[in-house]
């Protein structure tokens, strides 16, 4: 899925977090469907002008950016309580 063709982020529209084109549903939106336990049809009942390409796209895309991230895992007074993580599932440097 190529993502760059339906995901956009414009400074203007929800202060630059990346939409579906021509919407104001945010890739955060969608992805917090999916957490809560949504069906795609379920978002595409509750969201009818955005299509299943749409939000495979918005998924795809967040996906992208969890493979080029890195991530440390912070104890609860915010000192590093791991190694230096590579992405979810990449094993640890």
């Amino acid at each position: 899925m190529n993502w760059k063709d339906r995901i956009t982020v414009d400074p203007a529209i929800l202060v630059g977090k990346p939409i579906i084109k021509g919407t104001r549903i945010s890739v955060e939106l969608i992805l917090d469907r999916v957490a809560d336990g949504w069906t795609m049809e379920d978002i595409l009942a509750s969201y009818p002008h955005i299509n299943r390409e749409e939000v495979l796209a918005a998924l795809s895309f967040a996906a992208e950016i969890f493979r080029e991230e890195r991530f440390i895992v912070l104890d609860d007074n915010g000192i590093r309580s791991r190694p230096l993580l590579y992405g979810v599932g990449h094993g640890t440097a």
